[in-house]
């Protein structure tokens, strides 16, 4: 699954422009997997996910949508505007939304700032425990624990745990996860999905980029 979105400077035009480059580059990776007589075509479709600020950076061309309330905002923009205009766009252009919620957790970065969260701490066990209830009654899907892109410190365990522990959502975790040892604390913890973002954007070779996901993914199921 490739995520595309962000936290600032991201409209409809750069959200169109980057799903369509993606699609071009994945129908290539297809294409010559098919050439290759000496190995075995493989179907690799592999789905591309809107992770919109807003109803501002939507894509009818996207294949998914995460239609998500940021659950510890403090403005009602991200906790239901932002929802209620980019729901009319959703339902007419037939992508599928998936219904999340979204926590942000120290230190928060730019995502914090934006969408003016009152940050989980490493300590908010029972906090992060009541929001992981909260959003199963609900009826949310997933659950996303964000320390923010980039972040020095990912999300504890700890607050992982205590999700797990407080409901059956599919858990996604980002945020400051660099390495595999990392990701693996992240999954031990009761992590479903590891958002690897920054990782991928330091190669701009896609073989090496290749390697390097294939050996991080390796190593953090030993």
């Amino acid at each position: 699954m490739i995520l595309v979105g962000g936290s600032s400077n991201t409209d409809m035009q750069n959200v169109e422009a980057t799903v369509s480059s993606i699609k071009e580059m994945l129908e290539l990776v297809q294409w010559a997997s098919t050439q290759d007589s000496l190995g075995v075509e493989e179907n690799k479709t592999v789905p591309i996910v809107l992770f919109p600020q807003g109803a501002a950076a939507l894509s009818s061309t996207a294949d998914a949508v995460t239609f998500m309330m940021l659950m510890n905002s403090t403005s009602p923009q991200y906790l239901i505007e932002e929802q209620v205009m980019g729901a009319p766009h959703i339902k007419k252009s037939g992508i599928e939304p998936l219904p999340m919620g979204y926590l942000v957790c120290a230190p928060g970065g730019k995502v914090g700032e934006v969408g003016k969260a009152d940050l989980i701490q490493p300590s908010d066990i029972d906090r992060v425990s009541a929001y992981a209830t909260t959003a199963q009654f609900y009826g949310f899907k997933l659950i996303y624990l964000e320390a923010g892109s980039g972040a020095k410190t990912p999300v504890s365990p700890a607050l992982i745990r205590a999700a797990r522990d407080s409901c059956n959502l599919t858990i996604v975790v980002g945020g400051g996860i660099r390495d595999a040892q990392t990701a693996r604390l992240a999954s031990k913890a009761g992590a479903d999905w590891i958002v690897t973002g920054n990782l991928a954007e330091e190669y701009d070779n896609a073989d090496e980029l290749q390697e390097i996901l294939t050996k991080f993914i390796s190593d953090m199921n030993q």
